[in-house]
């Protein structure tokens, strides 16, 4: 177990997660299987936009939104709590794609399956990928997290998208993030002379 010291925080675990190429051997394994688009859509969509995974069964395509000209999600949170979330633009296409040739009522849920369902496809798919760390839904979000704030270094909107009320949840994402992390964050930063 890494253990990291936090200031007033005592010691942090630090957070599982799978790196990009994990999450990528991941969906291209659930491809294979008898539901496969099905599968691959849903690690997707819990890899890409960070909901847990009872927010990403009840997704419907009524649920496909925008925000200023961007793809999003309308979620109802954890505690009934509703939210937007951010969705990659390629992401969208493809579950409109799906909702078309399936042919999904604008309430019918892209995943019709329960958590137990969803544990086992991810479950299956890791071990035919190799794997060789315990994979979970929620560790698709923990990935999402990770990588949002190497790319961004901005927790605020982290804890935004995530649908946290605390920031103290966030912050066990940032014992995660390596110093060469934090270096290429820092050098996006830009002084301009005057």
């Amino acid at each position: 177990m890494n253990l990291v010291p936090s200031r007033g925080m005592g010691v942090s675990k630090i957070v599982p997660y799978l790196s990009p190429e994990e999450v990528h051997k991941l969906s291209e394994e659930t491809r294979k299987g008898r539901k496969g688009e099905r599968d691959h859509l849903l690690i997707l969509l819990l890899f890409q936009t960070g909901l847990r995974v009872s927010e990403a069964l009840s997704l419907t395509p009524a649920k496909l939104r925008g925000f200023e000209g961007r793809p999003a999600l309308e979620i109802m949170g954890k505690g009934k709590k509703p939210r937007m979330v951010a969705c990659p633009e390629r992401l969208v296409e493809k579950l409109q794609a799906y909702a078309y040739k399936k042919r999904l009522d604008s309430k019918d849920r892209f995943f019709p399956i329960n958590r137990s369902r969803a544990w086992q496809i991810i479950a299956d798919a890791s071990e035919r990928a190799g794997l060789n760390k315990r994979v979970y839904p929620h560790l698709l979000r923990h990935s999402d997290a990770i990588e949002r704030l190497r790319q961004t270094g901005n927790p605020k909107a982290l804890q935004h998208h995530l649908g946290h009320s605390s920031m103290m949840m966030v912050m066990r994402y940032l014992s995660t993030v390596t110093q060469e992390d934090s270096l290429r964050v820092q050098q996006e930063v830009d002084f301009e002379e005057k």
